[in-house]
C-alpha cells in the first residue's frame, strides 16, 4: 500500500468511526486531539510540497484535523486578530473540534497589557485553558550553571505572577508545561507558590525522561494539577555522551499510555487528551558529559543508573527513526502517517473514539 492509499484510508477509518461498545462513562464523547506541534514540518510550512500543502494558519490546521477525525486542536494564539479569533471560533463550533491555546508569558509589567489581548481573543475564539512553557529552552542546552538555572525559576515565578491575576480576570487557566526544564516536582513548587486555580500544568508524557525521570512517577507528580496534556509514546536507544530520545507512533515506544491516561483522568475528568508527535530526527540526551549536569544540585548516581537501565531495557528494537535524508514529501508523508497511526492507537487502545 503507497502512503497515499494508507492516509485515505486511515482517514476514513477514522472519520468513519462513529461507537464502541463497553465504553467507560467518563471516556464517552472524548477523542483524541492534535498539538499544532505533531506537524512540525508543515505548520508554517517548512517544506514545499504540492501533496501536503502547508498550514498556514489556526483555521486550515483546523479543516485538517477535523478531516481525519481528531477531536480537538491545540495551537498558538500570538497575533491573533480579534475578527480572526471569532472566525477561529465559527470554524471550530461548526466542526465540533475543542480548541485550546499555546501563550507566551509576560516577561516584564509592560508586556502585561499584550499578554492579556492575547487572552481575551483566544477565549473569543473558544480557548479556556492556554498551555505555555516558563523557560528558555532544554534545561541541559539553555542553563549553563546552578545559578543561570535559579535566576531562570525566579524570573518563571515573576511571569506567572503577573499572569495569574489576568487568567483569574478572564476566567481561563494557564498551563504550564514539562517542557525538559523544570523536574516534576520543581514544576509542583512553583505552581505552589502561585497558589491559584487559574494556573496548573500542561502534563507532557515523555519530556521528563530527558531529565532522567520516570516517566510514570512525572505523570502521578504532576497529575493532580493537570489542566491539559501533551500524549505521546517514546522510544529510547543508548548512543556514546548518554542516550537518544524519540517520539515514536503510539504503540511503538515503551510507554504505558492506558496507565498515564487513567491517572489523568482520575484526577481530572474534564482533562482533553492532544497528541503530539512530533516527526524529525532523535534528540541527544548527553547524560554522560560534565556540562549536562551545570545545572542540577541533587540528582544522584542512582537516578543516573536508573534512567541508563530504562533506556537498555527498552531500547528501541530498531533504529530509531530519522528523516534528515528524506525528500520534502517524504518527510510529510510520513509525518502525516505517524499522527493518523497514532489517532487510530487512541481509538482502538486508549477508548478515545468519540
Amino acid at each position: 500500500m503507497n502512503r497515499r492509499n494508507f492516509i485515505g484510508s486511515a482517514s476514513m477509518g477514522v472519520i468513519g468511526l462513529t461507537a464502541f461498545k463497553d465504553i467507560p462513562d467518563f471516556m464517552k464523547g472524548k477523542r483524541m486531539g492534535i498539538v499544532v506541534h505533531s506537524y512540525w514540518s508543515r505548520w508554517n510550512p517548512k517544506l514545499e510540497s504540492k501533496k501536503y500543502p502547508g498550514f498556514q494558519n489556526a483555521m486550515e490546521l483546523i479543516d485538517h484535523c477535523a478531516q481525519i477525525g481528531a477531536g480537538g486542536v491545540q495551537v498558538g494564539v500570538k497575533e491573533w486578530s480579534l475578527d480572526f479569533a471569532k472566525k477561529v471560533r465559527d470554524q471550530r463550533e461548526k466542526l465540533g473540534l475543542y480548541l485550546e491555546g499555546s501563550i507566551g508569558l509576560p516577561n516584564k509589567p509592560e508586556d502585561v497589557s499584550k499578554f492579556e489581548q492575547e487572552v481575551i481573543n483566544a477565549k473569543e475564539a473558544g480557548a479556556t485553558i492556554l498551555r505555555t512553557v516558563a523557560s528558555s529552552g532544554r534545561r541541559y542546552e539553555v542553563y549553563h550553571s546552578r545559578e543561570e538555572y535559579l535566576a531562570a525559576v525566579k524570573n518563571a515565578i515573576a511571569s506567572l505572577q503577573l499572569a495569574e491575576p489576568i487568567a483569574k480576570k478572564h476566567k481561563v487557566k494557564i498551563a504550564v508545561e514539562n517542557h525538559k526544564d523544570w523536574h516534576a516536582h520543581e514544576l509542583v513548587d512553583m505552581i505552589k507558590k502561585i497558589d491559584s486555580e487559574s494556573i496548573g500544568v500542561t502534563l507532557d508524557f515523555g519530556n521528563s525522561i530527558a531529565l532522567l525521570e520516570d516517566p510514570m512517577e512525572v505523570v502521578q507528580t504532576l497529575a493532580p494539577y493537570i489542566f491539559s496534556t501533551h500524549v505521546k509514546d517514546m522510544g529510547v536507544s543508548e548512543y556514546a555522551d548518554g542516550f537518544l530520545l524519540s517520539e515514536v507512533p503510539m504503540g511503538k515506544g515503551f510507554l504505558d499510555l492506558k496507565k498515564m491516561v487513567a491517572i489523568c483522568e482520575a484526577s481530572n475528568p474534564s482533562v482533553t487528551f492532544s497528541l503530539e508527535m512530533i516527526t524529525r530526527d532523535p534528540l541527544e540526551i548527553p547524560c554522560l558529559k560534565p556540562d549536562y549536569w551545570a545545572t542540577f544540585e541533587d540528582t544522584s548516581g542512582k537516578e543516573l543508573a536508573r534512567a541508563l537501565r530504562m533506556v537498555k531495557q527498552n531500547k528501541f528494537k530498531d533504529e530509531l527513526p530519522r528523516v534528515t535524508q528524506l525528500s520534502a514529501d517524504e518527510k510529510l508523508a510520513i509525518e502525516e502517517e505517524n499522527i493518523i497511526s497514532c489517532l487510530t492507537y487512541s481509538k482502538d487502545n486508549l477508548e478515545l473514539n468519540g
